[in-house]
């Protein structure tokens, strides 16, 4: 898909269509997760500081990701990879391998180009985004198919004109050339992919190893054995949150372990899976990243299970000095729940002696510490409800002025712009946050039923 979720927020925003939109996180230490191709002209890529897009392209509109929408756009385009062959092997929301082969809907170079003719189109109709296919007898290649046909495009690369192909290109576009790796060869006099072929195997084995090397010169060569993979099984399940200022408060730095392990605990059973093994992820305020781990008798997808080993891994490390990131895991996956048992007694055991120090003290009228009840007549005063938050780009609905999208908020004001994918752009009103009339509201379909 092409510049996937920038898109998708243009296709259901009239009026930034055409023009510079950046998603991604929007704090201080926010990074870009996608940028429009009118926010790419500025210099913004994925994966850079927010801080720096903002000096780069200032006028850009930036929003916060609705990962719901993506999803479900994923799924429907997922869904029309899966008509054209069984094996369909997704790399993330918006990219996936496809064997044509096994499918059996393109034996030649003719067909195969229909067929991704024909899935441009569909992808269109179903969706109303736009998606570049890559053609090639291997995933390495047909990758690079991709990368070359963006945007709105399609690229068949022709079976034996691989290595001419190849050979002036950077290092840097064969899979597993990292920065790092990228670096080192450069300073061994190989800058393209045709010096890797020049250099030979065992000038790459004693650079980078066998293993590294080998697969590299054979990469180099256009061999590419790796088959399309249907179904990868998952290892894990983790979130992670990033702090726009640093926690030095322990009790809040708890606070926040406990919320994640809710939330993964969410997505464990979300996919139907339970775990053994909780893993603690700890960025301190130097960037050093500490994790800890502990692993179960059994695998659980109980949230008090994970929340208190959470709890317990937390004890053994020092924040000293401040958090900037924290993360819960769970690996040791299962399709199965083992009740921690030995949890669950220490839990009744705990109930017990509560019950029973609390009746002894009812007895023998010892109050101390307790509450004092209010005096009659007088009432509770109830606590200041929570302001609420406002993201900029997601979706709101107002009981007179029908749905819209945040278009920014703060100093106890949100502004909001009534616009639906299907409309002409919208107006823009300013309410109080806590206007009781303007409510979260759900994502639209960019494409109406029926077209």
């Amino acid at each position: 898909m092409d510049a996937f979720y920038a898109s998708a927020e243009q296709a259901a925003k009239p009026s930034l269509r055409g023009k510079a939109v950046i998603v991604g996180g929007l704090g201080p230490r926010g990074v870009v997760a996608t940028a429009s191709y009118e926010a790419r002209k500025f210099g913004v890529h994925s994966a850079m500081p927010m801080g720096q897009a903002r000096r780069l392209a200032p006028h850009a509109a930036y929003l916060v990701p609705r990962f719901g929408l993506y999803r479900d756009i994923s799924e429907q385009v997922m869904a029309l990879l899966r008509e054209l062959s069984p094996l369909v092997e997704p790399l993330s929301l918006d990219e996936a391998f496809v064997d044509l082969e096994a499918g059996g809907v393109a034996s030649d170079t003719a067909s195969a180009l229909a067929v991704g003719e024909k899935l441009r189109a569909d992808i269109r109709a179903v969706t109303g985004l736009t998606g570049s296919v890559g053609l090639a007898a291997s995933k390495m290649l047909a990758k690079i198919a991709s990368e070359e046909a963006k945007p709105d495009g399609l690229r068949l690369i022709e079976p034996g004109t691989e290595r001419e192909l190849l050979a002036d290109k950077s290092v840097r576009i064969l899979p597993g050339v990292g920065p790092a790796t990228g670096d080192h060869l450069r300073r061994a006099g190989i800058t393209t992919v045709g010096d890797i072929a020049e250099a030979g195997q065992d000038e790459l084995v004693r650079l980078l190893g066998k293993a590294h090397g080998g697969h590299l010169y054979a990469m180099a060569l256009a061999v590419d054995e790796r088959p399309v993979v249907a179904e990868r099984e998952t290892k894990s399940v983790s979130v992670e949150d990033t702090f726009d200022v640093d926690i030095h408060d322990r009790v809040r730095v708890r606070l926040e372990v406990d919320r994640l392990a809710e939330r993964c605990v969410q997505r464990l059973r979300a996919g139907g899976h339970s775990g053994r093994t909780v893993v603690l992820k700890v960025r301190r305020y130097d960037f050093s990243t500490l994790t800890r781990s502990e692993t179960l008798r059994g695998p659980t997808d109980d949230p008090a299970v994970v929340r208190e080993a959470a709890a317990r891994l937390l004890e053994s490390v020092d924040t000293t000095g401040g958090v900037r990131l924290l993360g819960v895991g769970v690996s040791g996956l299962a399709d199965y729940t083992q009740e921690d048992l030995f949890a669950q007694a220490q839990a009744a055991e705990a109930e017990a002696k509560a019950l029973a120090a609390g009746e002894a003290e009812a007895e023998s009228g010892d109050t101390e510490g307790a509450e004092t009840p209010p005096p009659a007549g007088a009432e509770a005063a109830e606590p200041a409800p929570a302001e609420r938050r406002w993201y900029a780009g997601h979706d709101v609905r107002h009981a007179v002025h029908g749905p819209g999208w945040v278009q920014g908020s703060g100093l106890g004001r949100v502004t909001v712009r009534f616009e639906t994918p299907g409309s002409a752009p919208g107006r823009v009103k300013t309410f109080r946050v806590d206007d009781p009339e303007l409510e979260p509201g759900e994502p639209l379909p960019l494409v109406a039923s029926g077209e």
